[in-house]
């Protein structure tokens, strides 16, 4: 059952954080501010956890919390690019204010697309055993 709706949200989600990780600057240069490497690993961590979702279609019930917890790891992520690009005066250059830190946004929504039709899922599959 990989050719669901949710598999194809989970895909779009996995290529979304991959394809983040060369929208947003490495670190900060300037003295004082913070050089940050481990946001690779959280896109990664994303990534891969997308894309291992859409081969657990036979425990929803996993899916789904797998899902919820790749939706906390990118609002966390979330929060953090929102807090740097705060901090950021405005003299650096446009890159490290870019609109690859908005980015997880559109992971989140896919992944809370995917999750309404995991649930979606699971549910008509209750109904159809209470049929029988």
């Amino acid at each position: 059952m990989i050719q669901r709706i949710q598999s194809v949200y989970l895909l779009l989600a996995t290529l979304v954080s991959g394809v983040l990780s060369y929208f947003f600057p490495t670190g900060f240069d300037k003295v004082g501010e913070i050089n940050a490497p481990f946001y690779y690993e959280f896109l990664l961590i994303s990534a891969f956890l997308s894309f291992v979702i859409i081969f657990i279609y036979k425990n929803r019930k996993l899916q789904f919390v797998l899902g919820r917890l790749n939706i906390l790891l990118n609002v966390i992520l979330l929060g953090v690019f929102v807090y740097l690009t705060l901090n950021v005066s405005g003299e650096v250059f446009a890159s490290e204010k870019g609109i690859g830190r908005f980015i997880p946004v559109l992971s989140i929504v896919l992944i809370v697309l995917a999750n309404k039709a995991i649930k979606k899922d699971e549910q008509l599959v209750k109904s159809v055993d209470r049929l029988r």
